[in-house]
């Protein structure tokens, strides 16, 4: 391994300038790890096949689920049960977090 080799989610999200970008950084196993930046909610929606972690790299991320919000500061990790109905948005102007899912994993949009 070299120092090509080492990612730095942080810093390559300062150079995206778009209200939503959801890119894959890397692949572990039968996961991708994807970077994940937001200026806006995204829509409800359950991953039937997959569980999704999400760690905040920079701003504070909101995960909302039909029993209620759960708020995550950087450096905070959370999974979401497969099949689980979320939605996530910024808590503020902008937030830039990592998501460790199956490769593939589908997403099912729903209303609440």
């Amino acid at each position: 391994m070299t120092l090509e080799n080492v990612l730095d989610p942080l810093a390559l999200s300062r150079a995206i300038t778009a209200s939503y970008d959801n890119r894959p950084l890397t692949e572990v196993n039968d996961h991708e790890v994807r970077m994940g930046i937001m200026t806006e909610p995204y829509g409800w929606h359950r991953h039937p096949d997959s569980d999704e972690t999400f760690l905040t790299v920079d701003g504070d991320l909101i995960i909302e689920f039909e029993e209620g919000p759960v708020r995550l500061a950087p450096g905070q990790m959370l999974t979401v049960p497969r099949g689980t109905l979320h939605r996530t948005r910024p808590a503020g102007a902008r937030s830039v977090n990592l998501t460790f899912e199956k490769t593939g994993a589908a997403t099912e949009f729903v209303e609440p």
